[in-house]
């Protein structure tokens, strides 16, 4: 009778260290969500940098917009084919090298060799890097809480979302950074008076305050370098973590959950399905509502209120902390409520906001716009990886959910060039927010005509991936 006793007791030790492992990982992943989430708090670089190289505001957003697709349309399809076939350890160690080397790189570089040399260091070594760090918490968290995919993949991707509120807390209030975003403000302050009284800007007129030194630039530089140099150090340690769950892998009292490793939409069979493009769709629209928004924030809600860009960015800091409070609150509502009415709940309230928002000029009343959005913003990404498992399975979650984040980095290059496009050519955003609005508004029928993939064929599939193991 010895031996089935310690045989229980070792399988109850081996689910006891399961359990314990996979909330270690889970924050592991959340570590490396926060240092790839600061690429959300570019909008406090826009200033400081049009000023100190003479750029418009488009110049300073296609970095962002590269970035952002970078980062969804390749590194996290790369990253997510690699990481199927290897694992997720390697894919995240080599992501977070890439992240934080393209930090460093643009700091380094770019006083010499101006904006192709951000594009190119931030915007696509940085980007790629941080996509395919995106992508390995979130396949690997779902095969690890098969119980609760919406709460843990809003754990993780809400910690993206931190990871921006924490790096907008800080970079603002560093005594080089801030003197020289009061300076642009200032100086883009100037520029605009100038225009609104037809006068010709002549910069000798300008005050101290006003006035960019070479002191700003080498301030602005040195966030990027030591900002990389952090994001190596912590990035790389958290990665190291990362592991898939053992074969046979299951929660106890969870029906269906062992078998999940198995089942599963081939990435070939998704591409052919309508549900596979009207998840992208719903990602896509998703995040056309809030980077729009989150790509130029600063600027837009000093355009908004008259509050100089200096006093907003370290408030508006305060109210990102809502796009992390949003992945996780909706991937949990989503397993109450299901995906689909998470989305359309999610695109309503962002298209009423944004209807208000472009009328509204008081400063609390619009960072209270800006918390929607984001909540909703951040939403759609801590839903998305379940909405996806639900659909495609997790067999293949690494590319079929790189595949649908391509969405993402669609939206990111189109988004953020438009809104900047909007400013430099009619020095207004609040045009634009009407028209972001319909189209949210008309997007509520998309999660509702969305039906998952007929039961058999993921079956049969399984079948087929069976055999060829």
């Amino acid at each position: 009778m010895q031996l089935p006793i310690e045989a229980h007791r070792s399988t109850r030790a081996i689910a006891w260290e399961l359990t314990r492992n996979r909330w270690t990982i889970a924050i592991a992943g959340a570590v490396v969500m926060m240092m790839i989430g600061t690429v959300y708090s570019w909008a406090i670089f826009t200033q400081p940098l049009r000023v100190a190289y003479r750029w418009d505001l488009t110049v300073t957003t296609w970095t962002y917009s590269i970035a952002n697709f970078s980062l969804a349309a390749v590194g996290a399809v790369v990253g997510g084919f690699w990481q199927d076939k290897a694992g997720p350890r390697h894919v995240a160690i080599v992501g977070m090298a890439l992240w934080g080397g393209g930090n460093v790189l643009a700091g380094l570089g770019t006083p010499i060799f101006g904006a192709p040399w951000l594009y190119a260091s931030y915007g696509l070594i940085g980007g790629i890097g941080a996509g395919m760090a995106y992508i390995t918490p979130l396949a690997m968290v779902t095969k690890w809480f098969p119980d609760k995919k919406g709460l843990a993949g809003g754990l993780v991707a809400g910690a993206f979302g931190l990871g921006a509120f924490a790096y907008n807390q800080l970079i603002p209030r560093l005594p080089g950074f801030h003197q020289a975003a009061l300076h642009a403000g200032g100086f883009i302050a100037a520029q605009a008076a100038a225009r609104a009284a037809r006068a010709p800007f002549d910069s000798a007129m300008l005050s101290a305050a006003q006035t960019p030194t070479a002191a700003d630039i080498g301030a602005v530089m040195r966030v990027f370098v030591m900002s990389g140099v952090v994001f190596l150090i912590v990035g790389l340690l958290a990665a190291s973590l990362f592991r898939n769950p053992p074969r046979g892998y299951s929660i106890s009292g969870h029906a269906g959950a062992s078998p999940s490793a198995n089942n599963g939409y081939s990435p070939s069979q998704v591409v052919a399905m309508p549900q596979f493009y009207l998840l992208w769709m719903q990602l896509f629209v998703n995040v056309i509502g809030g980077i729009t928004i989150i790509s130029n924030s600063v600027s837009i809600l000093a355009e908004l209120t008259k509050v100089s860009a200096a006093a907003v960015a370290p408030l508006f800091g305060l109210v990102s902390v809502f796009n992390a409070i949003g992945r996780l609150l909706w991937g949990t509502i989503s397993d109450r409520i299901g995906c689909n009415h998470s989305f359309a709940a999610m695109f309503f309230f962002q298209a009423v906001t944004l209807f208000l928002l472009s009328n509204v000029h008081e400063f609390n009343f619009a960072l209270a716009g800006f918390s929607v959005i984001l909540l909703c913003c951040g939403g759609g990404f801590g839903t998305m990886p379940s909405y996806n498992a639900q659909y495609f399975g997790t067999r293949f979650m690494g590319l079929n959910y790189g595949l649908i984040l391509s969405a993402w980095g669609l939206a990111g290059l189109i988004g953020p060039i438009l809104a900047a496009r909007a400013k430099d050519l009619t020095g207004s955003f609040t045009g634009m927010l009407p028209i972001t609005a319909i189209v949210l508004l008309m997007s509520v029928i998309l999660p509702f005509i969305t039906k998952k993939p007929s039961p058999r064929l993921k079956v049969e599939s399984s079948a087929r991936c069976q055999e060829r193991g």
